[in-house]
C-alpha cells in the first residue's frame, strides 16, 4: 500500500492565523523612571491637590507683594488695625502696614529659609554618610558614635544655643544654625541606604574598572539614594518651617520690620484679644504649608518606591 508523504508548510504550526495576527498585537508605550513615578504620584489626588495647592501659595507668594501697591515696611497712622476690606485685604497692623503684603513677603522669607536650611543640610548629610557607610570599620564607628552623642541633645537647644552665639535677626545666621544641626539624621539615612547598595555588582564592577572611591561615591552610590532622600527633604521643610516660627517668636527669628510668617504671628499674638485676624492669618498659611509637604513627602514615598507603585 502506497503512503503519501505530507509536505508540511511553516504555516501549519503558527497558533495564531495570519488575518489576526496583527490585530492582537498589543503594544506598550515605553515610558521613563520620572514618568512612572509621575504617573504613580498622579494617582494620589491628596498629594496631587496638595502640590497645586502649593505651587499656588509660591505663586503668590513671588508676586503676592506687588498685587496690593503697597510696601511692606511702610507706617500708613490713619489706617490702623483696620479689618478685611477692599482697601486692604488681609486688613492693617498696628502700625498701619499693609497685612497682604506682609504675609506674603513674610512667606518669601520664611519659604526661602525652609529650602535652603533641607538642602544645605542634607547635602552635608549625604557626604558625610556616604563616606561613612562605603568606607566601614572604625571610620564608621567614630562618625556614628559622634551622631548618636549629638543627637542626644534635642536639636532646638543647639539652635537656641547658635543664634544666641552669632546673633539673631539674620535669614543666613538662621539657615546656618539649622544647617550645623539638620544634617545629622540625613547621613543616618544616607549611610544605611549606601551600607546595602555597597556591595552590588555594579559598584563591585566600578571598583574592578579601577574607579576611585570619591568617583564611587559620586557617580555611582549617592545618585541611587536620591529617590528615597527626596521623600525626607519634603518632609523636613515642615519642620523647618515651624523651627522658623518658633525661633521667631521667642525672638531669635527674623526682626522688624523684615517680616515672616514666625515674625507676624509674634507680633499679632500681643493684640490678638481684640485683632485675631492678624494672628489667625498666617497662622492658617503656616499649616496650609506644613500640611501640603508633609503630603506631598507621602505621595512622593508611595510613588518612589517599587513595592507600593501598582
Amino acid at each position: 500500500m502506497e503512503e503519501k508523504t505530507r509536505i508540511f508548510d511553516e504555516h501549519d504550526f503558527d497558533p495564531i492565523p495570519e488575518q489576526d495576527r496583527h490585530t492582537d498585537t498589543v503594544a506598550r508605550q515605553s515610558t521613563s523612571y520620572l514618568k512612572d513615578v509621575w504617573r504613580s504620584f498622579c494617582k494620589r489626588k491628596t498629594a496631587l491637590v496638595s502640590l497645586v495647592v502649593m505651587a499656588v501659595i509660591l505663586l503668590l507668594v513671588l508676586i503676592g507683594p506687588e498685587i496690593s501697591g503697597y510696601d511692606y515696611y511702610s507706617n500708613d497712622y490713619t489706617a490702623i488695625n483696620q479689618p478685611p476690606s477692599a482697601a486692604h485685604w488681609f486688613g492693617t497692623d498696628s502700625l498701619g502696614r499693609d497685612l497682604w503684603t506682609r504675609v506674603w513677603m513674610g512667606g518669601r522669607v520664611s519659604l526661602l529659609i525652609a529650602i535652603l536650611a533641607t538642602i544645605i543640610p542634607y547635602t552635608i548629610g549625604m557626604i558625610v554618610g556616604g563616606i561613612s557607610g562605603y568606607f566601614g570599620g572604625k571610620l564608621d564607628q567614630f562618625i556614628m558614635r559622634a551622631i548618636d552623642v549629638l543627637m542626644g541633645i534635642p536639636q532646638l537647644i543647639y539652635m537656641i544655643l547658635l543664634m544666641v552665639i552669632m546673633g539673631s535677626g539674620n535669614i543666613w545666621t538662621l539657615v546656618i544654625a539649622m544647617s550645623i544641626t539638620g544634617w545629622m539624621s540625613a547621613a543616618r539615612s544616607t549611610r544605611g541606604l549606601v551600607l546595602q547598595l555597597r556591595n552590588r555588582d555594579f559598584v563591585v564592577a566600578s571598583e574592578t574598572l579601577g574607579a576611585s572611591p570619591a568617583r564611587l561615591i559620586a557617580k555611582h552610590l549617592l545618585p541611587n539614594t536620591m529617590g528615597i532622600l527626596v521623600v525626607g527633604m519634603a518632609m523636613m521643610i515642615p519642620s523647618v518651617i515651624y523651627s522658623e516660627a518658633f525661633l521667631s517668636y521667642i525672638g531669635l527669628g527674623i526682626t522688624p520690620p523684615n517680616p515672616s510668617w514666625g515674625q507676624l504671628i509674634k507680633t499679632a499674638s500681643e493684640t490678638f484679644r481684640y485683632y485675631p485676624y492678624q494672628f489667625i492669618i498666617p497662622c492658617i498659611f503656616i499649616s496650609i504649608t506644613m500640611l501640603c509637604c508633609n503630603l506631598i513627602g507621602d505621595g512622593l514615598r508611595d510613588a518612589l518606591d517599587p513595592k507600593l507603585r501598582a
